[in-house]
């Protein structure tokens, strides 16, 4: 079979190009004085639902942010789900604070409450709830939980736009919440994020952790020049916070805002293509999709799929893989290791950082043994087409590759 010639369009088919060239025209291109940064910021928030939104540049410094602003700081812990990406251990490491890994349960890939209260200590002052692939986790149990240690609830919604929980938005749900905008993101502008959340005081702390501490800025404001008199005069004090520079641009924040004009059709363009896939996989009992539970709407940043045919099919997941691009399918992608696993950290290089912190903190292979055995058969399947078209075409391959085994 000859490999496919379709095309996927460009995601970037809105106002995106219109938005920079008025970004061009005006006459600021930083956050601390512009204006698409405040706008995205307004839109973002109201359209998921929470008071306050605050951008940054990256949906791993908001991470770091939400940490410190809920009060995680030297020496304490924070819960994160052994399958996840790297980022939610890096920014708690960047708090100062130490990880703690929490197993999965095996067919949401999510974090399993049934493991996470025994993992509360009186250090815990964390746990960073992920989304996985776009699927919510339990959060009634969750929040349970943490409410009853007095823990907050951090979501780590870097995957999931437009996600939900028994009919509740996800991003309005936990203390506080992050979305990322990278460049495969539902909304992607090449880089960035944003922190959501009801409560004025993370949300300043946040700007401020973001904006160099500027001492001026507010939950709602991230601009720090608005009187220059007051601001240009040499005796003027600035900071009142330890912050670092974490600001979104101009240029990065109009790309989003046009992106976010057309999330509610970015997303149904995942799901819907997620759903041809999956109606594929139903002819065959060795390919598993993650499982969405009933109340649950997942927006399918990626289709998460077990793989446990290599008795069925002889061939191993690289073996299945390579055989499926080779008749044309799209590569799909392995699951990232489970964090503590990964070099910098099961060689300890993260204990560099500060000595008298992580001196006796060290993980071991087998400490999640659900998230090791399932991140080894997940198979991360495309579902960012903008050709619904394409995607049939790619799941009749996937199709072909299935009957040939029956």
């Amino acid at each position: 079979m000859n490999k496919e010639v379709m095309k996927n369009p460009s995601k970037y088919l809105g106002n995106e190009l219109k938005y920079l060239e008025k970004v061009l025209e005006g006459e600021s291109w930083s956050a601390t004085g512009g204006s698409w940064t405040i706008g995205l910021e307004q839109a973002f928030s109201k359209r998921i639902g929470t008071k306050y939104g605050v951008a940054f540049n990256s949906g791993t410094s908001t991470l770091h942010a939400a940490l410190e602003a809920v009060g995680v700081g030297a020496g304490d812990e924070v819960i994160s789900p052994a399958l996840t990406v790297i980022m939610d251990s890096t920014a708690t490491f960047a708090a100062n604070a130490i990880p703690v890994y929490c197993d999965i349960v095996e067919d949401t890939f999510n974090l399993d409450p049934d493991k996470l209260e025994a993992l509360i200590t009186p250090k815990t002052k964390a746990i960073i709830a992920v989304a996985l692939y776009g699927l919510s986790p339990d959060y009634d149990r969750i929040l349970d939980i943490a409410k009853r240690h007095h823990v907050a609830v951090i979501e780590d919604n870097a995957q999931a736009v437009l996600s939900s929980y028994k009919g509740k938005m996800l991003g309005t749900i936990g203390d506080i919440s992050s979305f990322s905008f990278e460049n495969t993101k539902h909304i992607s502008c090449g880089e960035g994020g944003m922190i959501l959340t009801d409560q004025e005081e993370y949300a300043e702390k946040c700007r401020k952790l973001g904006g160099h501490g500027f001492k001026n800025l507010r939950a709602e404001d991230g601009r720090v020049r608005l009187n220059q008199d007051m601001f240009q005069n040499p005796d003027y004090k600035r900071h009142d916070a330890l912050g670092w520079n974490y600001r979104m641009p101009e240029f990065t924040a109009a790309v989003a805002y046009a992106q976010l004009e057309r999330v509610d059709e970015l997303v149904k363009l995942r799901q819907e293509s997620a759903k041809i896939f999956m109606d594929v996989m139903k002819t065959c009992d060795y390919l598993i999709p993650q499982k969405t539970p009933d109340g649950y709407v997942n927006s399918y940043y990626s289709l998460g799929v077990r793989y446990l045919g290599e008795e069925k099919t002889g061939k191993t997941w690289q073996e299945f893989r390579k055989e499926y691009v080779d008749i044309g399918g799209d590569g799909y992608y392995g699951a990232w290791s489970v964090p503590y696993l990964e070099p910098v950290i099961s060689e300890r290089v993260f204990a560099k950082r500060l000595p008298g912190i992580y001196e006796n903190v060290r993980y071991e292979h087998g400490l999640c043994p659900v998230a090791e055995r399932v991140q080894k058969q997940i198979m991360q399947m495309k579902t960012n087409y903008r050709d619904l078209e394409l995607a049939k075409r790619k799941a009749e391959i996937l199709f072909s590759l299935i009957r040939k085994y029956e």
